[in-house]
């Protein structure tokens, strides 16, 4: 005799089969959605990526992307100044995220006629740089949410370094920040990355006065006296090491050489204004002003 389930046996599938269809949804929900393909220009950039846990997502990013080092290892599409349309579609980006002051203008044009999402960031050297450029990445990579909780993360540290800097009520040190990446060895003045940063940490440019990056020579060394030198750490080593950088004649002329006071950092770090602008700042305080 054929036998048939009864109602509550045939109720428990019914639970059973809806349960396990409610598990199942989120993992096929997920299977479904696309995530945006990102190239990213700019090291302070792909840096936001990894800060959101995006990093999956990049097809491709600049020479300037050194940070982490797992960035190190994505495809690279060239220096920031020089990119290609034909090698930029070449990896089928949703979207290419990069800064006003280095992307070439007529590629990013041929990038949205291909349907390629393109945001560029307004480099000025603020705060307000670094939290566009998170934001950017954020709507970007499709993790809107999670770049302003980063934000918000973010913004309280750096209001509490800002307000470690100005509690600071004694002498501004004199420094000079050398650019050195070549043999044209230069110098910042005002409305740079350097500039801005040495405000930020409390101390005094000695080459304000004029704007941008100039030559170094031994007439603006001896009247702008620093009293320390701060570069990158590239620019040491494209000098061959610290002694042969500090046989600089021009550099024998200032205070900073009879102490041989200089400091060095990284810099995707020192003037890449990214979510690590915080605790740079931080640190450059207490070991140049606080020093």
């Amino acid at each position: 005799m054929t036998s048939f389930p009864t109602f509550p046996s045939l109720r428990r599938r019914a639970v059973l089969g809806w349960a396990a269809s409610a598990t199942l949804a989120p993992a096929a929900l997920q299977a479904q959605t696309k995530l945006p393909r990102l190239v990213t220009v700019g090291g302070a950039i792909t840096e936001c990526v990894y800060a959101l846990g995006a990093e999956a997502q990049l097809v491709g990013t600049d020479t300037t992307s050194l940070y982490p080092l797992a960035a190190q290892n994505t495809p690279k599409v060239g220096y920031m100044r020089t990119l290609s349309a034909e090698g930029l579609l070449a990896l089928k980006p949703d979207a290419v995220i990069g800064t006003t002051e280095a992307v070439p203008p007529v590629v990013m044009d041929q990038l949205r006629s291909a349907g390629v999402k393109v945001e560029l960031i307004e480099s000025d050297h603020s705060w307000a740089e670094v939290q566009r450029k998170l934001l950017a990445v954020g709507r970007g990579s499709g993790r809107e949410a999670q770049a302003r909780a980063l934000q918000t993360k973010l913004d309280a540290d750096w209001a509490a370094t800002q307000q470690l800097v100005a509690q600071f009520k004694g002498r501004k040190p004199k420094v000079l920040f050398i650019l050195s990446h070549t043999a044209a060895v230069q110098v910042a003045g005002e409305k740079t990355a350097a500039d801005a940063m040495l405000r930020f940490i409390g101390a005094q440019n000695v080459m304000a006065g004029f704007n941008g990056y100039r030559a170094m020579t031994a007439e603006a060394m001896a009247a702008a006296a620093p009293d320390l030198i701060l570069t990158t750490t590239q620019g040491i080593e494209a000098q061959g090491g610290i002694d042969k950088f500090w046989s600089r004649p021009e550099l024998t002329l200032t205070p900073a050489f009879k102490t041989k006071a200089l400091v060095q950092l990284d810099a995707l770090e020192l003037l890449g204004f990214g979510p690590r602008m915080p605790g740079t700042v931080r640190a450059l305080h207490q070991r140049i002003v606080l020093a």
